[in-house]
């Protein structure tokens, strides 16, 4: 049987320290098994990343680590990545980080994860981490909807360039405001950086209940219960008839749900705009909650009709909930 690679999405507006970070992680011999894919837009420079390298080819970083670039098509990026792994032509891996341009939108990238099959069979989501930096975040946020939307689809947020201005309740509140359910991380005092990207091993990660708001560039985040037994046909009509109506402004999903005819094994349920992933089934409830939830994270799309997709579960909404704004984990 082939094994399933857990991928972390790298992601950050320009200049908010995703390849420092990376460098951090991957000076650790015990990280030399991944493989980096730097995802490029346009005719941005790619110099003065981790190493020099030519456009297309796959090269051996000085820690043994896989590096290779694409600007156009990252699902044939990746499925290559993957064969060449199968047929012993480079180092075989065991785990992927995608870095992504400063100004891309991460919505499309999860979406190719989950919509290539093969892609979807042989690769997993494990996390999506957004750099914040501390400088200049509060008006890039204001000024750049690419920007809200890599902080509002992340399971961890984590705050650079500390050094020169302190992580202040102004820019805490964005945070909470904008994802309310996402980790927080210091990441000058983080003391093991690897953790930040390799952590969770594919597990939900922080699931908090926020309540629903409406946030800049028309950003939403709200978490939906649904009551009483959940058939998958059922669930499959209702996620999948969002997804067909609304799934470019469906940004992210995330939630676990243990369907009737496997009560006691919840599902990890995954999507990115049109695409759904295929469920990971985990052995039991990561903890004492035990209700069937999702987390949306949405673009101009109201509560009321996410709940009518949903209304076969009597769907109610959580909240309401609040992230203290110390809540930040080194």
């Amino acid at each position: 049987m082939l094994d399933t690679v857990p991928v972390t999405l790298l992601t950050g507006f320009l200049g908010s320290g995703k390849t420092t970070l990376l460098r951090r992680v991957l000076r650790a011999v015990e990280f030399s098994d991944t493989a980096v894919v730097i995802n490029e837009l346009g005719e941005i420079s790619i110099d003065h990343y981790l190493v020099d390298f030519v456009e297309g080819d796959v090269v051996e970083l000085p820690s043994g680590c896989l590096c290779c670039t694409v600007r156009e098509d990252l699902a044939r990026t990746l499925r290559t990545l993957v064969e060449r792994r199968d047929a012993g032509e480079i180092r075989r891996f065991r785990r992927i980080v995608i870095e992504t341009s400063g100004l891309a939108d991460p919505a499309p990238i999860l979406f190719t994860l989950g919509t290539d099959p093969m892609l979807d069979q042989r690769l997993r989501l494990s996390r999506v981490v957004t750099m914040v930096d501390a400088v200049t975040a509060a008006a890039t946020l204001d000024r750049f909807a690419e920007a809200a939307r890599q902080a509002a689809v992340a399971d961890t947020l984590v705050v650079s360039k500390t050094d020169l201005v302190p992580f202040g309740r102004d820019l805490a509140t964005r945070l909470n405001a904008l994802n309310p359910g996402a980790e927080r991380i210091i990441g000058a005092d983080a003391t093991n950086p690897a953790e930040i990207l390799f952590a969770g091993g594919g597990s939900m990660g922080p699931m908090l209940s926020p309540p629903a708001a409406a946030h800049s560039h028309g950003i939403a985040a709200f978490a939906v219960v649904l009551n009483g037994a959940v058939r998958r046909l059922d669930f499959a009509r209702a996620l999948g008839g969002l997804a067909q109506d609304r799934g470019y402004d469906l940004l992210r999903l995330k939630g676990l749900v243990a369907f009737s005819d496997r009560p006691d094994r919840p599902a990890v349920i995954q999507a990115a705009q049109h695409a759904i992933f295929t469920p990971q089934w985990l052995a039991d409830w990561p903890d004492d909650d035990r209700r069937n939830r999702l987390v949306f994270i949405v673009h101009d799309i109201s509560p009321e009709e996410i709940l009518d997709h949903f209304a076969f579960a009597s769907p109610s909404l959580l909240g309401p909930a609040m992230v203290p704004e110390h809540a930040v984990h080194a």
